[in-house]
């Protein structure tokens, strides 16, 4: 953990990437979302053509948004009811929640719309396999498969539930694997998918520049994730999925939630801000000192903007993952005892429409089986440093887009050296 002899380059350091607004307008080139949707569905379908398979069945939501189009989100979003079937010669078909098909009908015009159908499937097993609304679905979509041609071949499924995968094969279908083919196709962005992605950090910078401003002694930690709540929500957010807020005690261990806990002066705290803009999520931390800051704190700060800094400059098109994660301190080396007790710390995850898309990052998978970086690839980088006095922590989060001409940083708020709020 001993500091380098020399400063490292700022990394990613350049005009920023376009975050124009909310607003389409006539007098500027911005987000095409035509070419987004065509974008998407291409990619989806060169994964299939490149398969085995003869379908893609999808559940996980965020393939289903990838491949449709259409969100719905909230309560409905993750209840396994919502499904898309793509094939070789048509497609994509979606089964919604009751009424939202009837809207799709009626305002996503890019599907067919007899490819846009209620459906039900259970609810999680709200409503059991017993019902026939599983039995009923497959049988649908057999019928479609053989109208397609491809009933002779395997079907790739992302996410399943169990009964739904046991009544497939009852039917007669081979099922096979499409998550891995589906996330491939989803880890190279396109310039509307970074500009949305650049956007939803930009809402984030301004969020930041708030709890910097209300981050005084008295406050509480969920005043603060309320506060970015709001916020976001006024700026046009879709989802905010989670904040984490961590002062005083709570940051070593990394606890990765928030607490009612009240913040004290010369507290180390950090905060992570996961929010949706049009389905493009952030995944951004910051480190703040509460009022003040002690030599412990600033010195964790520093060995983790230095692990910070060393990775982004290793990212370049044609660097292995492997690489990437090298330069990073081992488990042992900042008090645990292997890769999977510290998994998440020293981190790196693709960003998209999911949290956590590829390529993935860590000493603990990297080092085995490492992805090569390239160009459109758009990523989080995570450093953590305890202090030494036992109780605080630094967290830093850059989120990082690879361009032919290297790493571009899409996170813009101040975090060079520890941000001191509100000093005395």
């Amino acid at each position: 953990m001993s500091a380098p002899a020399a400063p490292l380059p700022a990394p990613g350091r350049a005009a920023p990437l376009p975050a124009p607004g909310h607003m389409g307008v006539d007098y500027e080139e911005r987000l095409d979302f035509d070419r987004l949707r065509r974008y998407r569905l291409d990619r989806a379908r060169a994964a299939l053509e490149s398969s085995e398979c003869g379908a893609f069945l999808l559940f996980d939501f965020y393939n289903i948004r990838y491949t449709t189009q259409t969100w719905i989100g909230g309560a409905l979003g993750d209840k396994m009811t919502r499904y898309a079937l793509l094939t070789r010669s048509g497609g994509p078909t979606l089964w919604d929640f009751g009424s939202a098909a009837r809207h799709h009908r009626l305002h996503s015009p890019w599907l067919d719309p007899a490819d846009s159908r209620a459906g039900m499937l259970g609810l999680r097993g709200a409503i059991a396999p017993t019902a026939g609304l599983m039995e009923q679905a497959v049988r649908e979509i057999v019928g479609m498969l053989h109208d397609a041609g491809v009933a002779h071949l395997p079907v790739g499924v992302d996410i399943v539930e169990p009964p739904f995968l046991f009544e497939m094969q009852r039917q007669g279908l081979q099922v096979v694997d499409a998550q891995q083919l589906m996330l491939d196709a989803r880890q190279i962005k396109s310039g509307d998918e970074i500009m949305l992605l650049t956007q939803a950090a930009a809402m984030v910078d301004g969020v930041y520049q708030d709890i910097a401003e209300a981050l005084k002694p008295g406050v509480r930690e969920n005043e603060i994730v309320a506060l970015a709540n709001k916020r976001l929500y006024d700026m046009g957010s879709e989802q905010v999925e989670a904040i984490n807020a961590v002062s005083g005690e709570r940051c070593n261990p990394h606890p990765h939630n928030f607490s009612d806990r009240l913040i004290r002066p010369g507290d180390q705290a950090f905060f992570d801000i996961i929010h949706a803009y049009n389905g493009y999520r952030t995944c951004y931390y910051r480190t703040f000192g509460v009022g003040r800051s002690t030599p412990s704190q600033r010195d964790a700060y520093t060995r983790a903007r230095e692990w910070m800094d060393t990775s982004i400059n290793a990212v370049k098109a044609g660097v292995g993952t492997d690489e990437v994660a090298a330069v990073w301190p081992q488990a042992t080396e900042f008090g645990f005892e292997d890769e999977m007790a510290a998994f998440g710390l020293q981190f790196g995850h693709g960003l998209g429409l999911g949290l956590h898309e590829r390529p993935i990052i860590s000493r603990l998978n990297s080092m085995k089986e490492p992805v090569e970086l390239q160009v459109g690839m758009v990523f989080a980088l995570e450093t953590y440093c305890p202090a030494d006095d036992g109780f605080s922590a630094a967290r830093i989060e850059e989120e990082v887009v690879v361009t032919p001409d290297g790493p571009r940083l899409l996170t813009l708020f101040p975090a060079e050296e520890l941000f001191v709020a509100n000093p005395y």
